[in-house]
């Protein structure tokens, strides 16, 4: 029951991240986002992450998992394009970007769901 409560926790480490970008888009903070690997979902993914999937001994999970690191990679790409779309004053490009970062956040937060509901 507690690897549940895991996916979950990562579900919401990553509404977190997205909401401080949203936060800093709303002038209403200045984060300006970390490597894919820094944020708490990047370090259980290249950490944690993998032991806690193996010991589920579910191809199906570990299929998920593995599926996770290039959504969640592209997404910090992306993030940072919005912020740096934003700081330039990029409106149009800012709306490009911000439309394909909640896109991939939606693939992220379902494949976390994914996780949950075979763990």
């Amino acid at each position: 029951m507690a690897t549940k409560v895991f996916f979950l926790m990562r579900l919401n480490d990553h509404i977190q991240y997205l909401k401080n970008i949203e936060a800093t888009l709303e002038k209403k903070g200045n984060f300006q986002g970390t490597d894919h690997h820094y944020c708490k979902l990047g370090q259980w993914l290249y950490g944690d992450g993998v032991n806690e999937v193996i010991a589920l001994q579910n191809n199906k999970a570990q299929e998920v998992f593995d599926s996770l690191f290039e959504p969640h990679k592209r997404f910090h790409t992306v993030s940072k394009q919005v912020l740096e779309k934003k700081q330039a004053g990029d409106e149009k490009g800012i709306q490009i970007a911000i439309t394909e970062m909640y896109k991939i956040s939606d693939v992220i937060t379902q494949k976390l769901l994914d996780l949950d509901a075979l763990a």
